[in-house]
């Protein structure tokens, strides 16, 4: 299995918003997009919680004790 490239899928994903916002498309094209989309969402989702987890356990073998969680919210995303 390949390995998912975070900044490929980011993207692919605006690519995606992009046509979906020109309204150019089909009920049948808009889903499809839309389900393309969701599926690249969870995968960036998926690469941005392994990334944050990867820092917090090599944050502590190095003793570094952060208060505050990443904050990895919606509010926060500029898609």
């Amino acid at each position: 299995m390949e390995k998912f490239d975070f900044n490929k899928g980011l993207e692919e994903l605006e690519q995606i918003v992009s046509r979906m916002e020109s309204g150019d498309l089909s009920l049948e094209d808009s889903l499809k997009y839309f389900e393309q989309g969701v599926a690249l969402t969870r995968k960036c989702q998926t690469a941005l919680t392994q990334a944050e987890q990867k820092i917090a356990k090599l944050s502590a073998e190095d003793g570094y004790q952060n208060e505050q969680p990443l904050n990895t919210t919606e509010e926060n995303n500029e898609f």
